[in-house]
């Protein structure tokens, strides 16, 4: 509850994103309930009178076709039939959130492509401020529909933390159904203490993390840090707080947080390199030998065809694709000049070569340093910047 939580002040916003699960809108015998909903809206139509924007990232269609189709939905928990699933649910799900809303509601579905895409990364992005333009609320959700499992963004806190730089979010909000991080899984633990503020994600802090609580929902504590810690990158503070606790809800309306608080980076990621470092790449990689790899970890330095070893999967010229090193550790991500077949036959030649080799070219670079990121000695605690 809020109690346990002296409030603070949350950061100054003017667009936010806010990420709600399917913890939050399932009812006890299925389907979805407006009881935990209702004060979240409330917050949403307080926040657009103060002038302020907000974008909704929902959970809740694959409970709300469950409870749709009961009488089969049990067979089976497989990807099938939880695309079906999503398929039946959306409709009430955003009828939901319509129902509670005087603003039109507009549902806008991503998938992993639309993320890894740089142009259609782009557009999401135009439609999304589009749509706050005409003062409508968007409602975002991943197209379970279509998505298979490695292709699968997984889970709502990280699309939200995707979203909220997406539309340059100055706040991402993830309402739980937990009022904070703990110091230790406060179902098991009776000695855990809430952590009002994370200034930085540490190992120690990332170790608090616990499993899901929720039968219904896919995401936990752990992938609430990864999304935290997404948003930080670029530039982002991340609040944490129940949603099912009225009060708590209220708060946010004032400025108040009651729960946790994660600081965002002291220097903010640009745009572009936060895009290459965080979207999802397309199957396969580029494999390098050691000077190619010791080069690309300084992050100046472009990938060439003489330091390429071969090439695994099969991805296309455009596509976002990682690099590894002669043992497999991830060196580098970025934009690819060049599909995985003309890759091969580039793999140690000189860039001089590349049109006799291939009767063409599109450049001396496979990836240009301007659209390649190093992810050399990176974890969540460390240096983000650019």
């Amino acid at each position: 509850m809020s109690g346990a939580l002296a409030g603070q002040a949350l950061p100054a916003w003017r667009r936010a994103v806010l990420k709600v699960g399917s913890n939050l809108l399932a009812a006890d015998g299925g389907g979805l309930t407006t009881r935990h909903a209702g004060a979240l809206s409330a917050f949403i139509q307080a926040s657009r009178a103060a002038e302020r924007e907000v974008v909704l990232v929902s959970s809740g269609a694959v409970a709300a076709g469950r409870a749709r189709l009961r009488a089969h939905a049990a067979a089976s928990g497989d990807l099938v039939a939880r695309q079906a699933l999503a398929a039946l649910g959306q409709a009430p799900m955003i009828a939901l959130w319509q129902s509670l809303s005087p603003r039109p509601v507009a549902q806008v579905l991503l998938t992993h492509d639309d993320l890894r895409n740089r142009r259609r990364y782009l557009n999401a992005r135009a439609t999304l401020r589009g749509l706050l333009a005409l003062d409508v609320l968007p409602v975002v959700n991943e197209n379970d529909t279509v998505a298979v499992d490695e292709l699968k963004l997984g889970d709502n806190d990280n699309l939200a933390a995707i979203v909220a730089a997406l539309v340059d979010a100055d706040l991402l909000l993830i309402a739980s159904d937990i009022n904070a991080l703990y110091s230790a899984d406060p179902r098991r633990d009776p000695a855990a203490s809430p952590v009002p503020r994370v200034p930085v994600l540490t190992p120690e802090i990332l170790a608090m993390a616990g499993g899901s609580g929720s039968a219904v929902g896919t995401g936990g504590m752990q992938t609430k840090l990864e999304a935290a810690a997404k948003a930080a990158a670029a530039g982002i503070p991340t609040a944490l707080f129940s949603g099912r606790d009225d009060a708590a809800v209220s708060a946010l309306a004032e400025g108040r947080l009651h729960g946790t608080l994660f600081d965002a980076a002291r220097t903010r990621m640009q745009a572009r390199k936060y895009w290459l470092r965080h979207a999802p790449t397309a199957p396969g990689c580029i494999q390098v030998d050691a000077g190619a790899a010791l080069a690309l970890a300084s992050g100046r330095a472009s990938l060439l065809p003489g330091g390429i070893t071969g090439a695994q999967g099969d991805f296309h010229r455009g596509d976002l694709v990682e690099v590894v090193g002669s043992t497999g550790q991830s060196i580098a991500r970025g934009l690819c000049q060049y599909g995985s077949g003309e890759i091969r036959r580039l793999a140690g030649r000189h860039s001089r070569d590349i049109e006799s080799i291939l009767g063409y070219s599109y450049g001396a670079e496979v990836i240009h340093r301007d659209d390649l990121v190093s992810l050399g000695d990176i974890e969540l605690a460390g240096d983000i910047s650019a």
